[in-house]
């Protein structure tokens, strides 16, 4: 199963709607299984780095099927996967990136939001994600 640009659009508008919420600017990307680009936003005045932040940080979560804040606390010094966020042409080990899952509880893409403190980006990936359920 993969998102639909349906769904991917709606993950969307609930992690907008999060950061609006929250009074804060985010760059929102969602991909499908296969680390594909299906929908992105680009809030105005967000920051221009976090366009590619957030895109890997989808991709991070997809490739290794956990939250990007889980994997950051596997690859500190000394931790089984240290030194990870080399592999893949670059991953990010720090939290904003959540797996999207249907209502049969598959995987069926994943969201990274980037542009404010790491909370605050997980909260707006999780409540994009939370869109689906």
């Amino acid at each position: 199963m993969n998102i639909t640009l349906k769904q991917a659009e709606a993950v969307i508008a609930a992690a907008k709607a999060k950061a609006i919420e929250i009074k804060t600017l985010m760059n929102i990307a969602v991909v499908d299984t296969g680390t594909n680009l299906i929908a992105f936003a680009h809030m105005d005045e967000a920051w221009l780095g976090s366009i590619d932040i957030s895109q890997k940080k989808a991709r991070t979560a997809r490739y290794f099927n956990m939250p990007t804040g889980e994997i950051g606390k596997l690859s500190q010094p000394g931790g089984p996967l240290y030194n990870i966020e080399h592999s893949n042409g670059g991953l990010i080990t720090f939290p904003g990136g959540v797996l999207i899952k249907n209502a049969q509880g598959e995987i069926i893409g994943a969201i990274g939001v980037s542009g404010d403190l790491v909370e605050n980006d997980h909260i707006v990936a999780q409540a994009g994600a939370d869109a689906i359920k």
